[in-house]
């Protein structure tokens, strides 16, 4: 009896070991062609995690263009070809999103179709690792915002209602999001900010991660309230402030390891962002990116916006 429970512990593992390395497990970074505003197709972000549960059932997430990060009940591979469909989150429609690829030489593409019945083709690539085998060496703080203008930054839309008042960076009224000129890699981010009564902002780290700015004093901690990794990591607790107070974030991204300090209280403690979160300007994962606040979902007001970046 003794050596058949050894034989089966032993097969489990060897299967167990196979499946660590099937050949769509893991995390990838998707390119889609969607149609525009203009009619025309621009390149939209988008994110697959591909993971094995048990013997024989894969299992992921997946993050659109926009929304968060989604469960995936079962992933389907056969030959190559990957398939999979997952309920609506924020459209109207009631049909379910559907995912078609292959799997050649290393990369995938395919179609996706929306619940409106849009089809739209994709490629991915593996997301990089961006594990550090060393801590950061911290080079001189840049003050991103001069409290004068708009120097250093540039409005994504056609309409820009962001403008400087009082050394305060406000957008009145959702329209465009806003980014630096520069980019960055590791850092360090100090910034305040102010929201109306049930208005909702984003800070993008790199341009792909979002920190979430949201009227969320009194709620419970929740990845898509404030102080949480959008639709990632949840906050350890809730440290938020009654809207029309300012307040403040300190975090640090290196890699993927991520620590926020909301408040003046750690409520992140280096967490590993699993990849890009909807609204992301890229899936470029392993590139420097901007940092860049969302502007189409709320009034919000940003001050004293400080980075640190590693030498």
């Amino acid at each position: 009896m003794k050596k058949l429970l050894i034989a089966l512990v032993a097969l489990s593992s060897s299967v167990f070991a196979q499946e660590s390395h099937h050949p769509l497990e893991g995390a990838w970074d998707l390119t889609v062609a969607m149609e525009n505003r203009n009619g025309g197709v621009s390149a939209a972000p988008s994110w697959l995690e591909v993971r094995h549960s048990g013997l024989k059932t894969l299992t992921g997430h997946f993050v659109g263009d926009g929304g968060s990060s989604r469960p995936i009940a079962e992933v389907f591979f056969k030959d190559g070809h990957v398939s999979f469909k997952i309920p609506p989150q924020w459209e109207k429609e009631e049909a379910y999103l559907s995912f078609e690829g292959d799997l050649k030489e290393g990369k995938l593409s395919g179609t996706i179709v929306k619940p409106n019945g849009k089809s739209m083709a994709f490629t991915g690539v593996r997301a990089p690792s961006l594990w550090r085998s060393a801590e950061p060496v911290w080079g001189k703080p840049i003050k991103l915002f001069n409290g004068k203008d708009l120097t250093g930054w540039k409005a994504l839309g056609p309409k820009n209602q962001w403008f400087v008042e009082g050394e305060v960076l406000k957008s009145p009224a959702s329209g465009a999001n806003l980014c630096t000129e520069q980019k960055f890699t590791d850092f360090k981010l100090h910034i305040e900010f102010r929201l109306p009564p049930s208005s909702n902002s984003g800070i993008y780290l790199r341009g792909r991660y979002e920190v979430q700015v949201e009227d969320s004093f009194g709620k419970e901690p929740f990845s898509i309230y404030l102080g949480g990794i959008y639709g990632f990591i949840d906050p350890l607790f809730q440290a938020a402030k009654p809207s029309g107070e300012w307040q403040s974030y300190d975090i640090t991204l290196v890699g993927r390891k991520v620590s926020v300090t909301l408040n003046g209280q750690k409520v992140i403690v280096e967490q590993n962002i699993p990849g890009v979160t909807g609204g992301a300007m890229d899936s470029d994962e392993g590139e420097p990116g901007p940092i860049m606040f969302q502007g189409d979902h709320g009034a919000v007001e940003y001050r004293n916006i400080v980075l640190t970046p590693a030498k």
